[in-house]
């Protein structure tokens, strides 16, 4: 099984940043599909992120967030600028084997989740 853990969340008030790491273990980087995931209490859970041999992202972050790569680390980041109230969740990374899905049965290895509040 693959092991993800995500680091970075907490607490930034709105139109600040933060990012978010996803190091995994049992995996390379250029093998795997990653999504970063995020479910808000009542919600389902939504991708906003994937990376593949490309990037894609939810329209809810585009232009805002960005996903990439640090090979050496075996790490995923996804930077977060401009945040807002409504993207206070319980960020997750998960991997699987490509193509990207928006889909969360694709993705069979998860981390834990990190907590991001952006208080209004």
């Amino acid at each position: 099984q693959l092991q993800l853990v995500e680091s970075g969340g907490g607490l930034v008030q709105p139109g600040g940043s933060l990012r978010l790491s996803c190091a995994g273990s049992g995996f390379t980087l250029d093998y795997y599909a990653v999504a970063w995931f995020r479910q808000a209490p009542g919600k389902e859970r939504e991708e906003v992120s994937c990376i593949s041999s490309s990037a894609f992202y939810a329209n809810s972050v585009k232009g805002r967030f960005t996903i990439s790569r640090d090979n050496a680390n075996n790490t995923i980041y996804l930077q977060m600028n401009s945040l807002k109230p409504e993207d206070t969740a319980v960020y997750f990374c998960a991997a699987d084997w490509p193509p990207c899905s928006v889909e969360p049965s694709h993705f069979t290895n998860w981390g834990q989740g990190t907590q991001v509040t952006v208080p209004s």
